[in-house]
């Protein structure tokens, strides 16, 4: 049996201290757990959906940072935070094996009390696309009756993605960028230009001479890598409980997740893989 004295100085009297329930609001957060049929497996359907946007809101805490440390060229700093939003997303990709022990006749027992409900109206997976520089206006639409959300996506949407400040580091190392690239409209998805290629080309042929560069760009290839990974579970957990059915905020399901599929966030670093 256990030896209880050796344990003598763990503190018991909470009285005036704060505890650990107290400090992670453990109150809250397990109890918003409220399923609407009383199904068995709907709670894990809440708990997976309830963990990635808990996982999508420290993507968002690094990458925001990241961006800002890019900027300030404090490269280690975003190199730490971008290898972080890796490892975060292996568990992200992970729920879809859990979430994939719901068979098809299981979900439907509650997938009417849903309603237009989606995981399409997760407004911090979008705000993750826009960090990464995929822009699509039409989704703000989604979030119109919520005046405080939209503004703050509204931001996120015109400000400056992950690839832009990338961008914007090759012109201060003293590569010859487009100057129309470094103060463009940052609301349209950015897709792709010559003088880009060229300069990460350059990077590539002299690892040594611009390091730091290097590993930004293998850091910035990691996190699309991931997210990729992440939407290719997706898709593949969707068609396996729901087939081809629409999906309950009206997008067509798996055909809208395949065709996300083909988007590239960083196309010259994908592309020089061939033209090195």
């Amino acid at each position: 049996m256990p030896d209880d004295k050796k344990e003598s100085g763990i503190h018991t009297d909470f009285s005036e201290d704060m505890t650990y329930g107290e400090y992670l609001k453990l109150d809250n957060l397990l109890t918003s757990q409220n399923r609407l049929s009383g199904h068995h497996d709907e709670m894990l359907f809440i708990i997976i959906h309830q963990v990635s946007e808990l996982w999508m809101k420290l993507i968002l805490h690094e990458l925001t940072s990241a961006i800002q440390a890019i900027q300030a060229d404090k490269m280690q700093s975003a190199f730490k935070m971008l290898a972080r939003v890796t490892k975060i997303q292996t568990q992200i990709i992970q729920a879809w094996d859990v979430l994939s022990t719901l068979t098809p006749a299981e979900y439907l027992e509650f997938r009417d009390k849903l309603g237009k409900a989606s995981g399409f109206q997760s407004f911090q997976y979008r705000k993750i696309e826009f960090a990464l520089g995929y822009k699509t206006k039409h989704i703000l639409k989604i979030y119109e009756q919520e005046k405080e959300l939209y503004e703050d996506l509204k931001g996120a949407f015109q400000a400056p993605s992950i690839y832009d400040v990338s961008i914007q580091a090759l012109a201060r190392a003293g590569f010859a960028i487009n100057s129309s690239l470094l103060n463009r409209d940052y609301s349209i998805t950015y897709s792709g230009d010559e003088s880009v290629a060229k300069a990460w080309e350059e990077v590539y042929r002299n690892v040594d001479r611009y390091w730091n560069l290097y590993q930004l760009a293998e850091k910035l290839v990691d996190v699309e890598d991931w997210l990729q990974q992440w939407r290719f579970r997706h898709m593949k957990t969707v068609e396996r409980i729901i087939g081809f059915k629409k999906g309950t905020g009206g997008s067509s399901g798996v055909n809208y997740l395949r065709h996300v599929l083909d988007h590239r966030f960083f196309p010259e670093l994908w592309n020089l893989r061939t033209t090195l």
